[in-house]
């Protein structure tokens, strides 16, 4: 705490300078001043906290220098240290403001003392204004955040104090325009063990010391309001602050701005674009700053896996290898993350449509062998680790489906394997030999036990199985009868049709009308 001593005597102001031990007490002495007119030169360069003075003095008395550093430093403490002991002197001196009042006969520890409590005062005032901000800062972002998640558009009065609240936000109509971030802090990149919240508050705290802004915790995210000037530079001087706030803190982000406003009644617009871009965070992540205008047309992609995609599904699914399933998880997600049109909402939902057609089909298998235990639906799917770590979430639950299709196979009879076989592959023309390789067995004592088990022999079974499929297409989706015959295996329409007349007593189209 700096200390600075006004008197013409240099005797005194050298005595007081040397004699005292101000350092011990946690003071730096400043080179004293002979004049208050040299004192009120020197204070708004070193301003110091704790001013000691004579009060006569060639020039300007020391009263007349208290009475100007009250004007112009209110916080500074003000202690008279006179030659006079005269009631009227010290009067005047409390009227203006000084907190102390000594002789110049005090003894060193009298001066420090004094010193001390003055130093007690200042840091007691910085403490309660501290506080007292902190308080203003609490209550203005919440303020801004009741302002940002409220659904009515702010009234006049609303923008009026939010203006008094953030003096920075103000904008000048054809001068100023507004935008709303949204940063998040990648966690991989993330170094050091600070919480995301600590992070964030020293994120923002850099950015704003960088650009006219103000910012607030948003979730995980840090959600920043940045003023511009209308000028050509556009999106750079945020881009830079958040490059510079990156290096500092050895972190990494993701930021995404939304539409650029002019008014500050469409600060909603701003809000709700900047979260819609930010959902973009795992699609566009590579690209790290998003703005919303290049993702605004975006259609989404099919929300529905196809019967050719179900199938490939379950080829990887009964093929019991996780290294496998893996793999193809990578590429279905890299396949649609490389989509120019998907959405974040699109592409959740047809992650969801893969996780049901592998319950679905995991559902015909245990049907086909008769198994007799419930299935298990598996954990709730998380739809927000769904849309940051799609792959991870995605391959979690289709490995639990994998690892129940395993343990239902495994006790089940060489026919009931052979079964949940045929199913799986109803779109080819699979002879009893082919079958019975795959479960190794004889191709003759295979068809014996096989009738023997299913009550049919297998050409009639194989052909009941694909009618049945054909129905439930037929039931089920959209794809024209043609389309349904070839995926069943038939490309003769009449010996389809014929078939399937024979089995339901309904020809194809009469069979859709009535579903």
């Amino acid at each position: 705490m700096k200390v600075l001593i006004v008197d013409d005597e240099v005797i005194i102001r050298t005595g007081l300078c040397t004699v005292i031990n101000w350092e011990d007490s946690g003071f730096t002495v400043l080179e004293p001043a002979a004049s208050a007119e040299e004192a009120l030169l020197r204070i708004p360069v070193e301003r110091p906290e704790i001013i000691f003075t004579d009060i006569r003095m060639t020039g300007k008395s020391g009263l007349d220098m208290v009475h100007e550093v009250k004007k112009d430093y209110p916080d500074t403490e003000m202690i008279i240290i006179s030659g006079f002991d005269e009631f009227a002197y010290a009067q005047q001196a409390m009227r203006e403001g000084v907190s102390d009042y000594l002789l110049k006969t005090s003894r060193p520890d009298e001066i420090i003392h004094a010193a001390l409590r003055a130093k007690e005062r200042l840091e007691q005032r910085k403490q309660t204004d501290e506080q007292g901000r902190a308080r203003e800062t609490v209550v203005s972002q919440s303020f801004l955040r009741s302002l940002l998640t409220s659904t009515a558009r702010p009234d006049e009065q609303t923008l009026i104090e939010l203006e008094e609240r953030y003096p920075e936000l103000r904008m000048s109509k054809g001068k100023h325009l507004l935008q709303i971030w949204i940063i998040s802090i990648q966690e991989e990149y993330r170094e050091g063990s600070c919480s995301v919240e600590h992070l964030n508050g020293v994120f923002g705290t850099f950015v704003q010391g960088l650009l006219p802004c103000e910012w607030l915790q948003w979730n995980d995210s840090l959600l920043l309001i940045v003023k511009m000037e209308i000028a050509p530079q556009g999106w750079e001087p945020v881009e830079s602050a958040i490059l510079k706030a990156e290096q500092m803190l050895s972190c990494q982000t993701f930021a995404a701005c939304g539409r650029t406003i002019t008014d500050m009644r469409d600060i909603h617009d701003a809000l709700h674009t900047a979260i819609e871009a930010s959902n973009y965070a795992w699609l566009l992540g590579h690209d790290r700053n998003v703005r919303y205008e290049e993702i605004a047309a975006r259609k989404g992609i099919r929300m529905i896996c196809t019967v050719e995609e179900e199938a490939a599904l379950a080829s990887l699914l009964r093929a019991g290898s996780r290294d496998r399933l893996r793999e193809g998880v990578a590429a279905i997600v890299e396949r649609v993350k490389q989509n120019q049109e998907a959405t974040p909402g699109s592409f959740q939902a047809y992650l969801q449509s893969l996780l049901i057609a592998g319950h679905r089909w995991l559902e015909r298998a245990a049907t086909s062998i008769g198994y007799a235990n419930s299935l298990s639906n598996g954990e709730e799917v998380d739809k927000r680790e769904l849309a940051t770590r799609p792959e991870e979430t995605l391959y979690h639950h289709l490995e639990d489906v994998m690892n129940q299709y395993r343990l239902m196979v495994s006790g089940s009879s060489p026919v009931q394997r052979a079964v949940v076989y045929i199913q799986d592959h109803l779109d080819q023309s699979l002879s009893l030999a082919q079958v019975a390789k795959h479960v190794h067995m004889n191709p003759n004592y295979f068809s014996e036990i096989f009738k023997k088990e299913t009550g049919q022999n297998y050409l009639e079974f194989v052909t009941q199985a694909k009618l049945r499929k054909a129905m439930s297409m037929l039931r089920e989706t959209p794809a024209k009868i043609s389309e349904v015959a070839n995926h069943i295996g038939y490309e003769d329409m009449k010996y389809f049709n014929r078939l399937f007349k024979k089995f339901t007593g309904q020809t194809p189209s009469e069979y859709r009308g009535k579903c």
